[in-house]
């Protein structure tokens, strides 16, 4: 049995594209911290950060996070700022493959500039927004224990990094 294959980096690079159809090519399943955060709370992440906070977010990310890595044969797409969190940043590195899929803020901010899910995304100025969270979140991300360079790359080329990574180990 191999360990389950993280993705992580930041919201906009298509962690949850690319988990699902690895996942589904692989015969795994798939799990999206986000999603199952969405599910269980009945509201979108935007509605909770509004009405709950990003306190009680990152506490149930974590909580999600750390029982999903418990899961067996899985892909799991972390959130965009989960990595961060220590506990959940430790278990991932111990027990599974972690891939950074990393892209330029100027290809992001194409990607997200019309988002209106994104609850860190506030202000008119994204790219900003956008810089101030990457500069916040690099080091974490980069000790994942790959990195792929997604500005230049499609789908398809992307998932044939992925698979490398995940067929090598």
């Amino acid at each position: 049995m191999r360990k389950n294959l993280v993705l992580l980096g930041m919201m906009g690079v298509g962690k949850t594209t690319l988990g699902k159809v690895f996942a589904h090519r692989y015969k795994l399943k798939f799990i999206d911290i986000d999603s199952k955060i969405e599910k269980e709370n009945s509201m979108s992440i935007n509605k909770i950060f509004k009405i709950k906070g990003e306190k009680f977010f990152r506490l149930k990310e974590e909580i999600i996070a750390l029982n999903a890595l418990d899961e067996k044969n899985s892909v799991i797409a972390l959130g965009g700022g989960a990595f961060v969190n220590e506990k959940i940043r430790e278990k991932v590195l111990s027990l599974a493959i972690s891939i950074w899929l990393d892209m330029n803020i100027s290809l992001l901010e194409v990607r997200l500039k019309k988002s209106k899910i994104r609850p860190l995304l506030k202000s008119n100025n994204i790219r900003d927004e956008l810089e101030k969270i990457y500069e916040n979140r690099k080091n974490f991300y980069n000790l994942a224990n790959y990195k792929i360079d997604c500005d230049k790359l499609e789908l398809k080329e992307i998932l044939e990094k992925i698979t490398k990574i995940y067929e090598n180990k």
